[in-house]
């Protein structure tokens, strides 16, 4: 699974929390790592794809390089045969070299635009991957929050620890179909 969609589901998920007062959710923490643990395994399948751009770069700048030793080589083969002419020779001197310089500026240019779409990758998934992050500590934060003013709220006031006692009650009793449903998703997807 790509970590685009891993990263949309985090986010649905997020979304579909259960609302807790002062605008909270209530998130299951093993769900969120879950996901996480799915972006961790869909990184190397986009590392891996960076890589092949970068390796079929050096391959096009390898092929450029053996067609200008090899045309370095013909341009001998025909100097060897008319050093007669001088002429001659200085033409194939300077096309060679002029073919050499060509293919040098091919291979730099290939290798340059495989280093920049690499890097323009990998930045990407770091903008995505540190997007989620703060997504998924900002969800803990909000979780941590909201357990810390509900143990204050229990002690100072017997009606809002019922209230609370029952919303973790409902909570408790609708995690399990929905745990088991967004498995069943995923499975299918997968």
């Amino acid at each position: 699974m790509s970590v685009e969609r891993v990263l949309e589901k985090l986010e649905t998920y997020i979304h579909e929390g259960a609302w807790l007062p002062a605008g909270y959710r209530i998130l299951s923490e093993e769900r969120i790592v879950e996901f996480i643990e799915k972006i961790r395994d869909s990184l190397p399948d986009e590392i891996g794809r960076a890589k092949v751009i970068a390796r079929d770069g050096d391959l096009m700048v390898r092929s450029a390089q053996e067609k200008a030793d090899a045309m370095i080589a013909q341009a001998s083969a025909k100097h060897e045969e008319l050093l007669d002419d001088s002429e001659i020779v200085r033409r194939a001197r300077t096309t060679a070299e002029a073919v050499l310089r060509d293919a040098e500026e091919r291979a730099r240019k290939v290798r340059e635009g495989a280093d920049h779409y690499a890097g323009q990758l990998l930045a990407e998934m770091e903008s995505r991957l540190g997007g989620a992050l703060a997504s998924v500590r900002k969800g803990r934060e909000t979780l941590e929050r909201s357990n810390a003013s509900s143990g204050v709220r229990a002690t100072n006031d017997p009606l809002a620890d019922a209230a609370a006692k029952s919303k973790r009650l409902a909570f408790d009793a609708q995690a399990p179909h929905e745990t088991a449903a967004m498995e069943a998703i995923v499975q299918i997807e997968a």
